[in-house]
């Protein structure tokens, strides 16, 4: 069946590779004995290891990928030394990449060095870097660390390297994200809030950086907030309510909430707010989340197309997230092992894996590391967006929002 000779199997390996190899290499459709029988690995192992077709091998390569998605470890098949070592000469880059991706995947100690070699390089390519760290990061290499921290001072890699940090309980990382922060762009400054926020023991120096100063009470948004809360941790929490008071899961009466803010927007008189200032506090809050006019996130629903020139609409969907919550826009919260915790939207999972979107970045996240996945009735949209806004960066967002076309930030030109 997997005769490697056979030209039928050499024109056809993609669609095998998507209707009957994955199932295979991914352990869940047979019975162990049959897989034995059927294990389409070592076949396709010799036809790398054999062919000089660039196509094939990338189709290969990237059903394999996918097979292997999820999965920090997965057993070298034999054979597999000969074809690292092949394809890392090959003249494709994607064919160098992926297999040295696989090679890692495989427990390969050669990968592990050559990539972190890559990915701490000045000198090599920056897409390369790139790829490398994100194959570093996938495979959750345990000498990751110090390679992070290495990289905040880079521009062009800091931003995936603050992400990365999240998934490692390392004590240094608190004091070097917070020592770079001021620093940092727009969206560096909410990785890094997002990293500081993943876990308690973040988390307890990022609210003394608020509490002294360091850092601007206005930094953290309600997404910050809520997610430090559902840390459970009784120190954060006190600490938290000393510097913005008593937050509530839900306003005791949102149309008595809605009709103030109406007030605060109308007291700006008959040009209420600043467009262009406007889009500043949109991209610093909302932006992660939101698609406006082409630019943001893809978390939550895209706000062009809806009734943005209605002050009341706009109000009751800020104010009051939690009315109507499609399934699509429930949030989970899912505690891992290592001690992070995580407020996202699951899009997808298996018995192997789960994959969810945050603000930031969407995670594969193999099941064996989840200790608990709760899914919330709440939005994942939180209450009080509004409340670390003074009343004028109010105004200025909310008649942003009801404009018709994009604006230039402050200090862009049209």
């Amino acid at each position: 069946m997997f005769d490697v000779r056979c030209s039928k199997f050499r024109r056809r390996t993609g669609l095998l590779t998507l209707t009957v190899l994955l199932p295979l290499l991914t352990n869940r459709a047979f019975p162990a004995e049959t897989r034995a029988a059927t294990d389409p690995l070592p076949a396709l192992v010799q036809v790398l290891r054999e062919s000089n077709d660039p196509r094939l091998q990338l189709d290969i390569l990237r059903g394999l990928s996918a097979a292997f998605k999820g999965r920090r470890r997965v057993p070298m098949p034999p054979g597999w030394d000969q074809v690292e070592t092949r394809l890392g000469q090959n003249a494709q880059a994607d064919v160098r990449a992926l297999a040295q991706s696989l090679s890692l995947t495989f427990g390969s100690a050669r990968a592990l060095e050559a990539l972190r070699n890559t990915a701490t390089d000045p000198a090599a390519d920056l897409n390369a870097r790139r790829t490398a760290l994100s194959a570093l990061l996938d495979a959750k290499d345990a000498g990751l660390p110090p390679i992070l921290l290495g990289l905040l001072i880079e521009p062009g890699l800091r931003g995936a390297a603050i992400r990365g940090l999240a998934a490692y309980d390392d004590p240094k990382t608190p004091p070097a994200i917070l020592a770079v922060y001021n620093s940092l762009e727009g969206a560096e400054k909410r990785d890094a809030l997002n990293t500081l926020a993943s876990r308690a023991a973040f988390a307890k120096p990022l609210v003394s950086a608020i509490t002294d100063g360091r850092i601007p009470r206005n930094a953290l948004t309600a997404e910050i907030i809520r997610q430090l809360r559902n840390l459970k941790n009784a120190e954060i929490d006190a600490d938290l309510q000393k510097v913005y008071g008593t937050i509530r899961e839900s306003s005791a009466d949102k149309k008595q909430e809605i009709e103030r803010f109406k007030r605060i927007y109308w007291a700006g008189g008959s040009q209420p707010g600043d467009a262009s200032r406007g889009r500043a506090v949109f991209a610093r809050v909302c932006q992660q989340c939101h698609t406006l006019f082409d630019a943001g996130g893809k978390v939550g629903p895209d706000l062009t197309g809806s009734n943005r020139g209605d002050l009341e609409y706009i109000l009751q969907n800020i104010l009051d997230p939690n009315a109507v919550i499609p399934n699509e826009y429930r949030a989970s919260t899912i505690d891992l092992k290592d001690g992070r915790s995580l407020t996202c939207i699951v899009k997808q999972q298996d018995d192997k894996s789960v994959t969810v979107v945050t603000q930031t970045e969407t995670l594969v996240l193999p099941r064996n590391e989840i200790e608990s996945l709760q899914q919330s009735e709440l939005s994942m949209m939180p209450e009080g967006l509004l409340a670390p806004l003074t009343d004028q960066e109010v105004r200025d967002l909310i008649y942003y929002l009801g404009r018709t076309g994009q604006v230039p930030l402050p200090g862009e030109t049209k």
